[in-house]
């Protein structure tokens, strides 16, 4: 049994790394860290949590990680892993960064999308990018991994093997994206309010998204050539659920039969890749509190493009649950442990 740290204890990434960790085998919640509420209990936070975690939350001590845990979960805001990290280089502890810190390879890039002094591009080298099914071998020999953000899952496992197998344009790729508000984090903000969410939506970020460099980096590694994406957000009066639809020109004569073909064989090996069957899209409550991505294609002759829809729970396939699938890649234990469970419905 490995002992799990989690720094950031009283965020939703953290709750559900809580929640998911209950049920897996290997690995134990040793300790959790708040820098604003050490000393505090998390149940006195969060009271579905009573019975389930009894010691109050930890201070950070770097110095004393080591000896007391095998596994940090990093569930912090953009800008504190990355001061964290080098401090822990020379550890044996396993770390997974579930922030946007080591995602970009270039600091430059960092720097201007997220608006704060980047890591050192040592650390950046040595970060391995935690899609699970798209880098798994890498993932096995790392010993820090940068979990990708969720809309990047999402819009990654939808358009990677199409440009992998060449269908689609690397031209002109657009990415229409709808999050639910827990994906702007517990910290409430005049946007999230009920009353301004509430039977809205809204776009947010268009073109400025930190997520963008961070697509078209992964995207750009698949297709072998540099890829631009038009990416618009927008936030619905949903709680959790994400779900991005994405438009490909088609340099390839094909039919939707074909592609499905082409998504299932990509995915074959991947347990919690769904693809569709021709003509069935997935829905956010499909995935809902579950570690699966669904895909459903289609192939538009009429405007000689195909369109595919992705569906995750940004909590879970988007965050905590991937960051699991993480740490079980990185030890070599089935890939599905402690995720493999029907989603929540309705």
């Amino acid at each position: 049994m490995k002992k799990v740290a989690i720094i950031g204890g009283t965020g939703y990434g953290a709750i559900e790394l809580i929640r998911l960790l209950q049920l897996h085998e290997k690995m134990h919640v040793k300790k959790v860290i708040s820098h604003s509420q050490h000393g505090d209990s998390l149940a006195s936070i969060y009271p579905h949590l009573t019975d389930f975690i009894e010691e109050p939350m930890d201070e950070l001590q770097i110095d004393k990680l080591e000896e007391e845990v095998d596994i940090v979960f990093f569930a912090t805001p953009a800008g504190v892993a990355k001061d964290i990290l080098p401090q822990l280089s020379n550890s044996k502890l396993q770390c997974i960064d579930l922030s946007g810190d080591l995602r970009l390879s270039s600091p430059t890039e960092y720097e201007t999308w997220y608006g704060k002094e980047a890591a050192p591009q040592e650390l950046l080298d040595q970060a391995v990018y935690g899609l699970s099914e798209l880098y798994a071998e890498e993932i096995k020999q790392a010993s820090v991994i940068s979990n990708p953000g969720c809309f990047p899952t999402s819009a990654l496992l939808g358009l990677a093997p199409a440009l992998e197998h060449q269908i689609i344009s690397p031209q002109g790729i657009s990415i229409d994206g709808k999050t639910g508000i827990s994906g702007a984090g517990r910290t409430p903000t005049a946007k999230t309010h009920f009353s301004e969410t509430n039977e809205n939506v809204t776009p947010y970020k268009i073109g400025q998204h930190q997520h963008i460099p961070e697509i078209e980096q992964y995207l750009s590694d698949k297709a072998k050539t540099p890829i631009a994406v038009a990416f618009a957000t927008h936030l619905i009066p949903m709680t959790r659920g994400l779900i991005c639809t994405m438009y490909g020109q088609l340099v390839k004569e094909t039919t939707t039969e074909e592609l499905l073909e082409i998504y299932q064989s990509y995915y074959e090996n991947n347990p919690f890749v769904r693809i569709r069957e021709a003509g069935v899209f997935p829905a956010t409550k499909d995935v809902y509190a579950s570690n699966f991505c669904d895909i459903g294609i289609h192939v538009d002759e009429r405007s000689n493009q195909i369109i595919i829809a992705a569906a995750i729970d940004n909590l879970v396939k988007g965050a905590a649950g991937q960051a699991i699938q993480n740490a079980n890649l990185m030890n070599g234990w089935e890939e599905t442990m402690g995720l493999h469970t029907i989603p929540v419905y309705p």
